[in-house]
């Protein structure tokens, strides 16, 4: 086991995600604590050489097989993807992209699966680092000035860190990710059920399979063996 100082990771984080964090961060204006929010989008940069994948996830998980299972879907990785991930359950990236869709009405940006891009969530993530690393693309991406061109293109305002940068990225590079089926993220937040979007909600919520991973986001209770 090895324990990292969290204050130290933030400030070698801190100067790599600075740009972007007045963009997906929930505070007005760019606060260095919130730095932690976006570990997982230059964990490439930070950890050692030697460290090349790793999976983070949320603390409100419950395991329902061996975790052990899920690396092995880093063999699954097709080339040129760097980090696997669960699609978003909720219908949150239908309203965050609003004014993207709005003008653009043919778009599936926000759309629900299978055929739309609902966009991502961070609660399970596999990071493959030398990949990360590797990537021409994605570490262009992490540049300020293409956050800033990306964010205009798709009038995007999020507040939910790591997630909403991958959720922008993947609507323009979904090659950068190898998406994880549902049951390995399998998300029982409903607060949008009841904010606007009952009529579309379940389109989005409908998980088929045995659940591996429950995730109680937005403090919903998971259910008990």
């Amino acid at each position: 086991v090895i324990v990292h100082d969290v204050n130290e990771l933030t400030e070698k984080l801190f100067p790599i995600v600075e740009a972007m964090q007045k963009h997906f961060s929930a505070g007005t204006g760019t606060y260095y604590s919130d730095s932690i929010f976006f570990l997982s989008v230059a964990m490439h940069r930070i950890m050692p050489k030697e460290i090349t994948q790793i999976i983070q996830v949320d603390l409100d998980l419950k395991y329902k097989t061996n975790i052990r299972d899920l690396f092995d879907e880093f063999d699954n990785f097709p080339e040129g993807a760097v980090i696997g991930i669960a699609r978003e359950m909720q219908p949150v990236y239908r309203h965050t992209f609003w004014q993207y869709r709005r003008e653009n009405p043919q778009t599936k940006v926000g759309d629900p699966p299978p055929d739309g891009l609902p966009g991502f969530n961070s609660g399970v993530l596999l990071l493959n680092l030398e990949a990360m690393r590797q990537s021409k693309l994605y570490n262009q991406l992490l540049e300020p000035a293409m956050v800033q061109k990306l964010t205009e293109k798709y009038h995007f305002k999020g507040h939910l860190g790591d997630q909403d940068f991958f959720t922008m990225v993947g609507m323009e590079h979904p090659e950068l990710f190898h998406v994880l089926d549902c049951t390995w993220n399998r998300q029982l937040c409903t607060w949008w059920r009841d904010h606007g979007y009952s009529d579309v909600f379940d389109q989005y919520f409908q998980c088929e399979g045995e659940v591996k991973i429950y995730h109680g986001n937005c403090n919903t209770p998971i259910p008990e063996d």
